[in-house]
């Protein structure tokens, strides 16, 4: 039984990378994404948004629609899409989150918040949640950002690479040799 459990793990994984190589991120919940990391570790990469966000709707277009973002996010992270004021049920490290003063007439207005955004601490949107590959909160990154903007902080957060910055000059460094590669279009 131990051994169909890897294999569909496995199956899963290789599904999922065939995928990676569209020009449109591969958005899959939070539990799948926790799921595959049993099999292949990534690090996990989530857009926290509301659907009555205007930078976030700008984000969408902009950002995770340029190529070079696409590629790179389906390459490097498991890419997640959580609606912060949304009514999923999302199980995560051993905790149920909903959002109980969820009112659907308020679908597209501010609506409550979710018990995950608030787990999270995220309170503007949008926000880039990025977690390790054992799912624990790395960096929150507030507001829109452009993909030369988000470029920098993928790279960061790809693997351990944030590791090797012990200090804030060991970043300062890092942000001032960063050479973007990412087409700005």
């Amino acid at each position: 039984m131990m051994k169909l459990i890897v294999y569909i793990k496995l199956l899963f994984v290789f599904l999922f990378s065939i995928n990676s190589v569209s020009q449109e991120i591969k958005w899959i919940t939070l539990e799948d994404a926790v799921y595959l990391q049993e099999a292949a570790p990534r690090n996990i990469i989530i857009d926290v948004y509301t659907n009555w966000c205007g930078p976030c709707k700008l984000l969408d277009r902009n950002t995770f629609g340029n190529k070079d973002v696409a590629k790179y996010i389906n390459d490097n992270f498991y890419a997640v899409k959580f609606n912060a004021e949304g009514d999923d049920t999302v199980n995560f490290k051993g905790y149920t989150f909903e959002n109980p003063n969820y009112d659907p007439a308020k679908a597209n207005r501010r609506n409550s918040s979710h018990q995950l955004t608030q787990a999270f601490r995220v309170s503007a949107f949008p926000t880039i949640v990025f977690l390790d590959k054992s799912s624990n909160l790395l960096h929150k990154l507030r507001g829109y950002k452009t993909p030369k903007q988000l470029e920098l902080y993928l790279k960061l957060f790809t693997d351990d690479n944030y590791k090797e910055y012990q200090s804030q000059e060991d970043f300062n460094k890092f942000f001032e040799t960063f050479v973007y590669e990412f087409d700005s279009k």
